[in-house]
């Protein structure tokens, strides 16, 4: 019998409430997926503020979760299992999610499964591109994490191959983005400012590249602090800042190693499938130079579509789905947050 899963995602600054129905098959269904963002809240900092993402959240909850319901011509009594964000991501938000998500399942007398925020952005996948192969290769890029991946088995088998050392891809994004002037979250307007300039104009540097560097692991906070020093340097000579020219350049250098270290990866372990998901898995640049790369090493590409890849409720709602079809066990209601949740750690 098909069953209605609830996801709930809060780990940062969107609230999100998703609804999938699993069939008797393993196939996964996506019914609603309802977000609350708070990022105009943040942006005046330049960045996420704990305390605000928490308040957020609390307000933005039931009303989410109505509009999902209504979107997707469900009621609550139809739910047979929640699934929520457990960790990793700010204990604050990540709590009031938890929260919730105990109060509803308590109310409607149906299992909770606290589940991997990073896993969840590989299973949304399967909403889009149906089941994943095993093995296959993630890519994980978004703005608090940048990994490589080795999945199995979404609902219980992931392995880390690499991450970054130090900033990931986002927050890079971030930082260069207001050393440029544009405006916060750095994503959107840098990708919009790279298509009008030259991504071979400014040699940046590719981080974590050496033979003697971990092969799978990233650094971009070199590659973010040249970026300034070059612009501190045109200023100083009383140059015009070539906006373009810059962020062509410095997301050049950013695609190139994600995409050069993933194929490797796949290549390197006989793995002939990779899912790159995240927030930065929208950025134009990563998607069609990872195109370009798997094709020409012979591996297939699957990216979610930009909705599916920033954090919402359906990519908790998936990866619920998967857990409760693998027969894995719920979470008990003393379910706690975890803000730093290994990705090997699915549900818990």
């Amino acid at each position: 019998m098909p069953k209605i899963i609830m996801g709930i995602e809060s780990s940062c600054d969107e609230t999100g409430v998703g609804l999938v129905r699993l069939h008797d098959d393993g196939a996964v269904e996506l019914l609603a997926d309802e977000v609350a963002s708070s990022v105009d809240q943040h942006a005046r900092f330049g960045g996420v503020v704990p305390e605000i993402a928490s308040r957020a959240h609390m307000e933005a909850m039931v009303p989410t979760t109505n509009r999902a319901f209504e979107k997707a011509g469900l009621k609550l009594s139809d739910v047979d299992a929640i699934a929520v964000t457990a960790g990793p991501g700010l204990s604050g938000a990540l709590l009031v999610g938890v929260s919730a998500a105990k109060a509803y399942a308590a109310a409607l007398g149906v299992p909770l499964y606290g589940v991997n925020h990073l896993a969840g952005h590989i299973a949304v996948d399967t909403l889009q591109h149906g089941p994943l192969p095993s093995p296959c290769l993630g890519l994980l890029v978004s703005g608090g994490h940048t990994q490589l991946l080795r999945i199995d088995d979404i609902a219980s088998s992931i392995t880390e191959l690499g991450s970054t050392v130090d900033d990931a891809a986002g927050e890079a994004y971030d930082k260069v983005a207001r050393v440029l002037g544009l405006p916060y979250p750095g994503g959107p307007p840098i990708d919009k400012a790279a298509k009008e300039g030259d991504p071979k104009a400014i040699a940046f540097p590719r981080g974590m590249t050496g033979p003697r560097d971990a092969k799978f692991d990233f650094s971009f906070s070199g590659l973010k602090t040249a970026v300034a020093r070059w612009i501190e340097a045109a200023e100083r000579r009383g140059d015009d800042i070539p906006v373009n020219d810059v962020a062509a350049s410095f997301q050049e250098a950013v695609a190139d190693v994600l995409t050069a270290k993933a194929v490797k990866a796949a290549k390197e372990l006989g793995i002939d499938t990779m899912v790159i998901s995240g927030g930065v898995a929208a950025n134009s640049r990563l998607s069609s130079l990872a195109a370009e790369r798997c094709e020409a090493a012979g591996i297939t590409l699957r990216v979610p579509r930009p909705r599916l890849c920033t954090d919402n409720g359906a990519m908790i709602a998936a990866l619920g789905a998967h857990v409760v079809a693998a027969g894995r066990p719920p979470s008990s209601l003393d379910l706690s947050a975890n803000p730093a949740l290994p990705v090997s750690v699915v549900s818990f």
